[in-house]
């Protein structure tokens, strides 16, 4: 399971928000690029990263602060963010990201998802933000009736490399992931699951390593390995070691 570390970026600067809410902010590091070195140091295999200002604009803002993440560390990168079309996705692949993030467009585009995944195997996944269940978009600051597990299920067969899941209420307030509703939604899909919002302790990463076998690939995590509360030595080796889970499917038997 992939530990993915967060950059989240608002007006240049590393932050992190509570629930997505922009005036809830707390400024971690005002250079992003040296985050992403200091990540890579620590051992990291990813990092996610996301224009705040984009996601609510609909179209890239924090561009520089990107570009200079890129240039500064080896490691992949995932990227969303006001990406909404398909010249800023081949923009931003040809600028050495890994893999896209799209979220609203999934929504209200979803063709367009679609076709980026046909088009680009493997580097396109989708974000599915959910507040109460149900899918919010623009920056976390539209909440539509469509829920989530149906979202998701509209991209089960276009080749998504993931479905990044979040539950809003959770993210940035320390209060824990909301392992049962993400281990629901991947044991209900065949496209693999990274979770994100609320991880606070290494218990967490504990618990979500448990529920791997439903699908859940990866987790993201930002304010806990921001303030100490997780030590990226200690996450990084919970999530790499080898699960029963993970035993049964070599032998053929995912239990799904």
């Amino acid at each position: 399971m992939i530990l993915y570390p967060a950059i989240d970026l608002k007006d240049g600067a590393c932050v992190r928000l509570v629930r997505g809410e922009m005036d809830q902010v707390t400024i971690f590091n005002t250079d992003p690029a040296e985050q992403a070195r200091r990540f890579q140091e620590q051992g990291f295999a990813w990092i996610h990263v996301v224009d705040l200002n984009g996601a609510a604009s609909g179209r890239p803002v924090n561009t520089d602060p990107a570009l200079e993440i890129l240039k500064a560390v080896d490691i992949p990168i995932q990227l969303g963010g006001g990406i909404r079309n398909m010249g800023l996705i081949e923009h931003w692949l040809s600028c050495g990201v890994a893999r896209i993030v799209l979220g609203t467009v999934a929504l209200y585009e979803p063709q367009l998802v679609k076709d980026a995944c046909r088009r680009f195997p493997g580097r396109i996944a989708v974000a599915i933000d959910a507040r109460e269940g149900l899918v919010a978009v623009q920056g976390w600051s539209e909440t539509s009736t469509v829920k989530a597990l149906d979202l998701a299920l509209r991209f089960e067969d276009c080749g998504a490399t993931a479905i990044i899941y979040t539950d809003i209420n959770r993210d940035g307030a320390m209060g824990g992931l909301n392992i049962e509703a993400t281990a629901d939604l991947a044991f209900a899909l065949t496209t693999p699951v990274i979770a994100s919002g609320g991880v606070s302790s290494l218990a967490d990463l504990v618990a979500l390593k448990a529920e791997e076998a439903s699908g859940i690939q990866g987790v993201i995590c930002g304010r806990a390995l921001y303030d100490g509360r997780i030590d990226p030595k200690q996450a990084l080796a919970i999530l790499a070691a080898e699960s029963a889970g993970a035993r049964a499917e070599t032998t053929g038997d995912k239990g799904r």
